[in-house]
């Protein structure tokens, strides 16, 4: 029996977001599409009317080994787009190291558009094998804040870093505005967690990781990151320095404490944090990218680090909506 409808031209594990400006000045969903293993959720009534809001979810809560998944982002003039998740995306084991599971999205941003991808961390299972790739196309006056994370695995069933092989590339590009300008590669950022030393006296991976239980980059770019890259790269700055020690008495440093300023008094309380959870970082500013990079010994310590960065800072909030942060604020 033929089908009264007309055949999908797209294949599985393929997904599409169109993202333009309403006339109400609001930013709304054009074109949703999506098929298996993929699954993409938007809410029938937003909260927030300050971005669009996807959630990127997979049938079954993770992507069994060999796995395909290929979305594509293009956000039209203006507009502007959240992409969250709904907890940790699982990579189930691969019966065999060749068996890979992949993930690519491809993001065009157009002038004066912009992305805020902050999901939940990925979670690769024992004996996975996963790749995945982010490509980022800005208009010059476009602007993004991605965050792409990684943990140990099931920490609770004793998985250390004992996955296969885990790698992730995030590049972000400058668009061509003219007849004779070329695209400009901004930032590649390349990361490859390999199981297999490729010589017996070098560490393990899980040795490599030094006690850390998940790893994260943030990269900002465009004029509504501007202020909150100053922020990182100023908090980076104002970090105690190594060998510094402080000589004051005791009651020299309870009078300089007093009179702090509310910003001084916040970032005291997160280098006493930072110390306890030994959550370590970095910030450096590249080619008008400002990239951050991070690590903690738990999931949630890391998590509750970069959410009080991104809530104090209040650009994220200010331009998409609390429901940008939702996945990390938990």
């Amino acid at each position: 029996m033929n089908s009264p409808f007309p055949r999908s031209s797209s294949a599985a594990g393929e997904g599409r977001i169109v993202v333009r400006l309403l006339p109400e000045g609001i930013s709304g969903l054009e074109s949703f599409t999506y098929q298996y293993p993929l699954k993409l959720i938007t809410p029938m009534r937003p909260a927030e009317t300050k971005s669009a809001l996807v959630f990127l979810l997979s049938y079954g809560g993770g992507l069994v080994g060999g796995d395909r998944v290929h979305l594509s982002v293009d956000v039209k003039p203006g507009a502007r787009l959240s992409l969250v998740t709904q907890g940790h995306t699982k990579i189930f084991k691969s019966t065999t190291p060749d068996i890979v599971t992949r993930q690519t999205m491809r993001v065009s941003i157009a002038a004066g558009g912009a992305v805020c991808l902050l999901p939940d961390p990925v979670q690769p299972f024992e004996a996975s094998v996963y790749e995945q790739i982010q490509i980022f196309r800005l208009a010059r006056s476009a602007s993004l804040c991605l965050l792409d994370w990684v943990t140990q695995g099931r920490s609770a069933r004793g998985e250390d870093w004992s996955f296969v092989r885990w790698a992730g590339r995030n590049e972000v590009w400058t668009v061509a505005d003219g007849a004779l300008a070329r695209d400009r590669l901004l930032v590649r950022d390349a990361v490859i967690l390999d199981s297999h030393r490729a010589h017996p006296q070098l560490p393990t991976l899980r040795e490599s990781m030094h006690g850390m239980g998940v790893i994260g980059t943030l990269v900002l770019r465009g004029p509504l990151m501007r202020k909150l890259g100053e922020f990182f790269l100023a908090e980076f700055a104002a970090l105690p320095r190594l060998g510094a020690r402080d000589w004051r008495s005791d009651d020299a440093m309870k009078e300089a404490d007093a009179s702090l300023s509310p910003r001084e008094k916040w970032r005291a309380g997160r280098l006493q944090l930072e110390k306890e959870s030994r959550v370590l970082w970095s910030a450096a500013s590249i080619r008008g990218c400002v990239v951050v990079k991070f690590g903690a010994p738990a999931v949630e310590a890391g998590r509750l680090w970069i959410g009080s960065m991104l809530a104090q800072e209040g650009s994220i909030t200010e331009h998409f909506g609390e429901q940008a942060l939702m996945c990390v604020s938990k």
